[in-house]
């Protein structure tokens, strides 16, 4: 079966799975106007079969949870999701998740809800988030039923937002990491990519603490007017 047919084909979930994503559903949603450094967020990353999260799959999550000024190595999640074919020998040299790992990995239902109730509502991170966004919406509604429902920071708009600085071309993860010598262990592992975008999101608050955006809602604002701002620069 192609991932296509995977993704219209309607969810079959057993009682205990079903009683999982309900609980997910009826988690409260966290407060925008709270304190930055006193919410759970969650910084994701993911590896997938390609660069078009509109039609390529989702391969593998990481996840680490950010609070009170630190990322917690005790607060982390992990997943290989089960594939039915696996990806091509170029993209396996990239994210190293070989086929015989994405033939065994997690089953997608099981893995998303194991990923659904270590997130729970938290406000999830990421660099470029619409690439990680569009996958786990994507896989969700096709082995769940129903989308991931978190709001979403994309750090790739609100740290330039927050360092004007730094030149236009130099603005991709590695620069930034670079920038503040945060170190990398195993690039293009999804749970060490999401740990140094943790430790980015961390200066970030620090950053934005200092310019006065101290709540979740004013860090989104930010970030909507940079979107907007990008978008001026490319149409002009």
């Amino acid at each position: 079966m192609n991932w296509l047919a995977w993704f219209r084909r309607k969810p079959s979930l057993d009682a205990a799975q079903a009683a999982t994503l309900e609980r997910y559903r009826l988690l409260p949603e966290p407060d925008p106007a709270a304190a930055l450094r006193t919410q759970r967020a969650l910084v994701v990353d993911v590896e997938a079969s390609g660069l078009d999260p509109l039609r390529d799959r989702l391969i593998s999550i990481g996840a680490i949870g950010v609070r009170a000024g630190l990322a917690h190595h005790d607060d982390a999640f992990e997943v290989v999701l089960r594939q039915e074919a696996p990806s091509g020998e170029a993209n396996i040299l990239v994210h190293r998740i070989g086929a015989s790992a994405q033939l065994e990995g997690r089953d997608p239902a099981a893995g998303l809800l194991d990923f659904l109730a270590f997130a729970g509502k938290a406000p999830l991170v990421a660099f470029h988030a619409a690439f990680d966004r569009i996958l786990i919406e994507r896989a969700t509604t096709a082995a769940l039923g129903m989308k991931a429902r978190n709001r979403w920071l994309d750090l790739a708009l609100v740290v330039p937002a927050l360092f004007p600085d730094q030149p236009e071309p130099k603005r991709g993860l590695d620069d930034w990491l670079q920038r503040f010598g945060i170190e990398n262990y195993d690039r293009h592992n999804a749970l060490a990519d999401a740990f140094a975008t943790a430790q980015l999101l961390l200066v970030a608050i620090a950053e934005a603490d200092r310019q006065g955006f101290v709540t979740w809602a004013q860090l989104s604002r930010l970030q909507e007017s940079q979107r907007w701002l990008s978008g001026a620069r490319r149409v002009f």
